[in-house]
This record gives structure tokens, C-alpha cells and sequence, in this order.
């Protein structure tokens, strides 16, 4: 089944999945997509299967800020059935695939005749205020390096696979550098072997020694998941 491709629908008991089961459908979303904005009503969520989505926060000089990364590991829009009506960041699609989405009133309706189910919501949201709050001290305080090495690594983890289709510009927006500090530590990784760059394409090569470069963030992150959610298991194909 489709569903099963995320972790979180995955781990639900199957009366608990058959309370929103019937309202989920399955969607192709694409890279740039934006799900919703910020401040805006969040009318559906998205469980993502192959996708990834990032929350962002915007600067009034237009730069954004990534808080969170999302793939086959949650959901975004999930307050929605908390009755966290609006969004407080803006949710933009990193990497084009398949999502199971749902309504959010639909989701709400299912979360309160399943304690299992809210649980598995207001745990998930957790992992994302510790996602943000490990972001925020990212920023301050780890190199471009680091940083750059700690987002491949998330978003290899969540695509299941080794090449990612991001440019140069789009790492920089995401790990709040300029480009031309992302394009000089990109060829740094690429140059011990770690990385192959080519034009709007990353092949990771060494995925060991990213992770000995990458900042404590990459793992901290892993086990907040773990910790709350307490399932690590990759979802099926």
C-alpha cells in the first residue's frame, strides 16, 4: 500500500489507520511547490512518501531560513488537527515525489476518536520544535562546512538515495550562506571525495566521512526522532 511508505501512517494500528484511511489520497508534488505560506489557513496535510518538504521562515530582505526538514519520516500540517489553524511558516517542496494528503478536518475528526493517533501528532510536532530549535543553534554557531554536510546527509536519509537534485543556490538558501561560500566548500568536499557536483546534481560518494564532517546537529536530530517517535525503521518501497 502506498501509506506504508511513510513512517508515520506505517506505524499506526489498523483501527486507528482506518479512522483517515478512507480521506487519504495520493498526490504528485513538485520541486518550488509551496503547500501553504505563513499565516495562512492550513486546509490539508501531507504525508510525504518520496517527497521532501522544507518549513521556512522568511527575513523582510527576502531571504529564508530553513527550520525543518520533512520527508517519509512525518508530516507537515499536522497541527491542523490541534487546532493549530494557521501556519506559522511557510512549507515549500525541496524534493518532487508522491504525498498521501489529507483534510485537515478529516485528520482532526480522526485524532479525536483516536488517543493513538493524537499522540502520534503532538509527538511528531515535537520533533519539529526540536528540529527548529537544533536549526536555530546550527546557524549560530557551526561553519558553512558543517552545516552543508548535515543537510546532505538529512536529505539522503529522507530521498533514500545518494543523488539529490539541488544547486548550489538552493543549498545556500537553505543553510542561510551566500553561494559563493557554498560553491568553495562544495568543491572542498568534492575535492576529498566525499561529494560529486555536477550542474544542479549531488552525488554523494562517502557518506562515512560527510558524516565525520558534519556538526552534532545531523545526529541530534536523529535522536530527537527517536526519543519521541521511538521508531527507525525505513518504510517499505
Amino acid at each position: 500500500m502506498p501509506h506504508s511508505q511513510n513512517l508515520l501512517l506505517a506505524s499506526l494500528a489498523s483501527d486507528d489507520l482506518a479512522l483517515i484511511l478512507p480521506h487519504l489520497r495520493k498526490e504528485r508534488v513538485e520541486q518550488h511547490q509551496v503547500l501553504f505560506d505563513a499565516g495562512s489557513t492550513v486546509r490539508l496535510s501531507y504525508f510525504p512518501l518520496t517527497a521532501i518538504a522544507s518549513l521556512v521562515m522568511g527575513l523582510r530582505d527576502g531571504e529564508t531560513i530553513e527550520t525543518a526538514m520533512v520527508g517519509c519520516d512525518g508530516v507537515v500540517g499536522g497541527s491542523s488537527a490541534l487546532d493549530g489553524r494557521l501556519s506559522l511558516s511557510k512549507c515549500v517542496i525541496r524534493l518532487a515525489g508522491d504525498v498521501m494528503v489529507c483534510g485537515a478536518k478529516e485528520l482532526k475528526a480522526a485524532a479525536k476518536q483516536s488517543d493513538a493517533l493524537l499522540s502520534l501528532i503532538v509527538r511528531y510536532e515535537q520533533t519539529l520544535f526540536a528540529q527548529a530549535q537544533q536549526s536555530a543553534a546550527c546557524l549560530a554557531n557551526h561553519n558553512i562546512e558543517t552545516r552543508l554536510c548535515r543537510w546532505l546527509l538529512r536529505a539522503r536519509d529522507l530521498a533514500r538515495s545518494d543523488n539529490l537534485p539541488f544547486t548550489q543556490e538552493y543549498l545556500a538558501e537553505m543553510i542561510g550562506a551566500s553561494r559563493p561560500s557554498v560553491t568553495t566548500v562544495a568543491h572542498t568536499l568534492q575535492r576529498a571525495g566525499m561529494i560529486q557536483y555536477t550542474r544542479g546534481k549531488i552525488q554523494i560518494l562517502d557518506g562515512e566521512g560527510l558524516q565525520d564532517a558534519a556538526c552534532e546537529c545531523y545526529e541530534a536530530v536523529k535522536m530527537h526522532y527517536q526519543q519521541l517517535l521511538g521508531h527507525n525503521r525505513r518504510p517499505s518501497s
